[in-house]
């Protein structure tokens, strides 16, 4: 039976003149493991709002063509009817939650179908358990970070019993090793249960490690590949989309591998067989003195913050330094304390102990305003950060806040428009973006002010691998002027590739401060901090290489053509 089946839909907005999918024609097996694909703004998140009953519930538009969703159309039933058939994930995790704390808030839909209290109760904490989120049961929304937002919200599908479940963008906020946890806790519910699972993600290397069914390629709206993982890792298909490969592919194609389907290197093992062609394009180039030997520009001094008066630190006697035109990536497990670290640095909570010094000047009593002149910071969740209705008027807002003149206003938000690749939308409402370009939208306001430090929390997540590219790039580019730039993020790929340096926490504290090539190479690391193995580490132990930093800086090096 089929559980999904689009014939000839097309879908257009109320509030724009063209469609955002053409004909789509496609159908998912009821069982199967399908993940949906495709740069920003492409559709694919209209498509999952059309499967789930969104569209035309929620979002309004003009539908042509005919939907099934086991076997009936969504438009002929309600919004509530079709909770009954598709369980959501949604990519803004703020949408999803009601309950006033995690436990309550995946009882609701239990409540809503009037399940005892005595049976509710066990079933709520095993689906908690299953995203290590039981002890945070009692904890208010607002006392989550991002990832943990995320755990709540799987933890919520996971207590209903519907026979889909959607996933749209589930690893955009979760550390590595969360987000693999996350994707065997849904194939552990498709197998124990057979339930159809559709994902829809950027991250296509986590997601295609797990054995999928299919993959979907979405392009402007219409659908550009369809087929096995094999086939699709055989192929041109996502590089020529504009997505990015799994990074062990492109390795084995820098090394002149012709990949066929037949090989089956969706399976990272598979690749055994071209281990000499690999290895002897292997040269030892370690990342020595990689990190810039330029004056420090931020300085923290045993740094501790907590949120309450009686509770435990969340940070605790955090120090190092920043160096001017350096790129420093902050990683480690959800709830480690990144985010809140940051908001240390930019002032916007006020720590209990330590101190901060910004060009050898103690700024502990300046003022958030006062600090943003210097430090800029973007928030994980651009929700929280945007004001107005307008593109253009929220990345003026700030340089009009400081008087800036209307003339230099309207050049600088334009040229950040461009550089996040938002321009063409600059007359349109934020309201009709998707949550990837609503964080550019933050992003470019940020930029637009010119500070000499930016702070970016997981400045990629819900982005497409072109557009993360086109701004990395660009921020690679603006360090070398003498800006330094503080990421936080769980893209170990962003980290190898951009990074000159890396800050490691867990538990509130700095467990290792080096280049990330050697981080990744150290597997203690890598478990106290939740970080991910690559597949270019992997597949350097799976071919026997001793050195595995070398290696890792080696292709890395190999496959951003020499970015680092």
């Amino acid at each position: 039976m089929k559980a999904i089946v689009f014939e000839n839909v097309t879908f257009r907005y109320n509030n724009l003149d063209e469609p955002t999918l053409h004909n789509i024609n496609l159908s998912i097996e009821e069982g199967e493991k399908v993940l949906i694909t495709g740069k920003s703004g492409s559709g694919k998140s209209t498509l999952a709002h059309c499967i789930n009953g969104l569209i035309p519930f929620t979002y309004k538009g003009e539908i042509q063509g005919r939907l099934l969703v086991n076997g009936e159309e969504p438009k002929t039933r309600s919004l509530f009817a079709m909770g009954t058939q598709v369980g959501s994930i949604l990519q803004d995790q703020d949408c999803q939650f009601v309950g006033l704390s995690a436990g309550e808030d995946v009882a609701f839909a239990l409540e809503n179908d009037c399940v005892p209290a005595e049976e509710m109760g066990p079933i709520v904490d095993h689906a908690l358990s299953q995203v290590d989120m039981l002890e945070q049961k009692g904890q208010p929304p607002q006392n989550l970070s991002g990832g943990q937002k995320q755990k709540v919200a799987i933890a919520g599908i996971l207590a209903m019993n519907v026979p889909i479940l959607l996933f749209d963008e589930p690893l955009a906020n979760l550390d590595p090793a969360s987000g693999k946890k996350a994707m065997e806790t849904m194939l552990d519910i498709h197998d124990r249960t057979g339930k159809t699972i559709v994902v829809i993600e950027h991250r296509i290397e986590d997601v295609l490690e797990h054995s999928f069914d299919r993959v979907i390629v979405i392009e402007e709206g219409r659908v550009a590949f369809d087929g096995s993982p094999d086939r699709l890792l055989a192929e041109d298909v996502l590089p020529r989309c504009g997505l990015r490969q799994p990074l062990y592919v492109e390795m084995l194609k820098l090394c002149g591998v012709e990949i066929k389907e037949e090989d089956r290197i969706s399976v990272l093992e598979n690749t055994i067989k071209f281990k000499d062609q690999v290895v002897s394009s292997y040269l030892a180039d370690r990342f020595s003195g990689k990190r810039p030997d330029n004056k420090t520009i931020l300085r923290l001094e045993g740094v501790c913050y907590r949120y309450y008066k009686d509770d435990p630190y969340t940070i605790k006697d955090v120090g190092f330094d920043v160096k001017q035109g350096e790129m420093l990536a902050i990683v480690g497990n959800n709830g480690a304390g990144k985010s809140t670290l940051l908001k240390a640095i930019s002032g916007l909570v006020k720590y209990q102990k330590g101190s901060m010094y910004f060009e050898e000047v103690c700024i502990d009593k300046w003022t958030a305003k006062r600090r943003a002149l210097a430090i800029g910071f973007v928030m994980q969740n651009p929700n929280h950060m945007i004001t107005k209705n307008m593109i253009y008027d929220e990345v003026a807002f700030g340089l009009r806040n400081f008087g800036t003149a209307e003339e230099e206003v309207d050049w600088k938000v334009k040229e950040a428009l461009k550089i996040c690749g938002l321009y063409e939308y600059r007359n349109w409402p934020v309201s009709s973006l998707s949550y990837g370009q609503k964080k550019r939208v933050t992003i470019a306001s940020i930029l637009s002010m010119g500070p000499k430090v930016i702070i970016l929390d997981e400045p990629t997540a819900g982005q497409d691998y072109t557009s993360y590219r086109e701004f990395m790039t660009y921020l690679d580019e603006i360090k070398q002027t003498g800006v330094a730039i503080i990421l936080i993020t769980h893209d170990m790929h962003l980290a190898l590739e951009y990074a000159d340096s890396s800050v490691v926490l867990s538990g509130g504290r700095v467990i290792a401060l080096d280049s990330i090539d050697r981080i990744l190479a150290d597997p203690l690391i890598i478990s106290r901090a939740n970080l991910k193995h690559t597949s270019i580490e992997r597949m350097g132990r799976l071919y026997g290489v001793e050195d595995l930093s070398s290696f890792i800086a080696y292709f890395t090096r190999r496959i951003t053509g020499g970015v680092l």
